[in-house]
């Protein structure tokens, strides 16, 4: 019988799925996904429920093992040599759970000392991780009193303790509340804007379209689309603007919105959501969201409605659901 050649992957580069499939029993949850994600890039691993994202992270974290193919991370075959290949990385799985008694710098100091980092590193290292994810005065209170969306940003913190060359984050603002959602988002921006390899799965849309450079859809365990956001996202319809705040806009909110220069339309939704119509392309789009912050509106998300990729997601996963 023929010998079978793996061919070697590249150090340089984070992620490198490579025919990777997994069946549960007659469920196929992957069918030979191909994926590579270059260093630098946060990938938006998009897709619904079930799709098979939490199936592939689990595989890459050697959590589980695949049916067939192979997960490399930094050249490393992570089911052959998982200690090294995962030594890199840093990864937020599901729902964080900490002792609530403690406090943060007692939980980091608690998960350093199981990585062997010294006390004096220690030290150093939390109080700039728990900056990072903007926990510097809660550093010494207790977990206890913590919201769910301060618990996700002190995961991330604790992912990012040993410095890793790869942040992996399955569905991180599942669950949150919009004030919980905003604030790890703005995190996980702040780490891609210092050049980290991110690696984030989300079935929101919206997220990965503020969040990350690159998206991969996946539905049905296939892979559907990969390119970067910009690039799926030219020919938005950028005149119509949805805004979502912390709280609902007022009656007098809306009609000071529709009285501005430029709005020709004022479209209360729900969820605490507007829509705009605006002229002047950007510019008129930039006053127009001075003029929310300057009247005390807390917007969370200000962005084109009916995109481009938002109709290419649509009709990938309607096609794949008929198949």
């Amino acid at each position: 019988m023929e010998a079978v050649v793996q061919q070697p992957i590249t150090r340089d580069v984070p992620v490198h799925l490579e025919s990777l499939g997994k069946e549960y029993g007659h469920f196929t949850a992957l069918k030979a996904l191909d994926l590579t994600v270059a260093e630098g890039t946060s990938l938006g691993f998009l897709g619904p429920n079930g799709a098979g994202k939490s199936t592939t992270i689990k595989i890459m974290t050697n959590l589980i093992r695949p049916s067939r193919g192979r997960a490399s991370l930094f050249g490393i075959d992570v089911r052959r040599e998982p200690t090294r290949a995962l030594a890199r990385i840093g990864a937020v799985i599901e729902t964080p759970e900490f002792y609530g008694y403690l406090s943060p710098l007692e939980t980091l100091a608690y998960a350093g000392r199981l990585r062997g980092m010294s006390s004096k590193d220690l030290r150093n290292r939390s109080e700039a991780v728990l900056k990072e994810v903007k926990l510097t005065e809660w550093a010494d209170h207790r977990i206890q009193e913590f919201s769910k969306g301060m618990k996700q940003r002190l995961a991330i913190a604790q992912s990012l303790l040993h410095e890793p060359d790869l942040l992996i984050l399955d569905e991180p603002t599942s669950g949150l509340d919009p004030r919980g959602m905003a604030e790890v988002r703005d995190v996980i921006k702040s780490l891609k804007d210092q050049g980290r390899t991110i690696f984030m799965s989300s079935h929101l849309l919206g997220e990965v379209q503020e969040v990350c450079d690159d998206v991969a859809l996946l539905n049905h365990g296939e892979l559907l689309i990969r390119g970067s956001v910009r690039e799926l996202s030219r020919g938005a319809d950028t005149s119509t603007i949805q805004a979502t705040f912390l709280r609902p806009a007022t009656p007098q909110d809306l009609e000071a919105l529709a009285a501005l220069p430029g709005v020709e339309e004022v479209k209360a939704g729900g969820d605490s959501t507007v829509d705009l119509r605006i002229t002047g392309g950007e510019e008129g789009q930039a006053r127009v969201l001075e003029a929310m912050i300057a009247r005390g509106l807390k917007v969370i998300t200000y962005r084109p409605l009916g995109s481009s990729l938002e109709q290419l997601y649509l009709d990938r996963i309607q096609e794949s659901d008929r198949l």
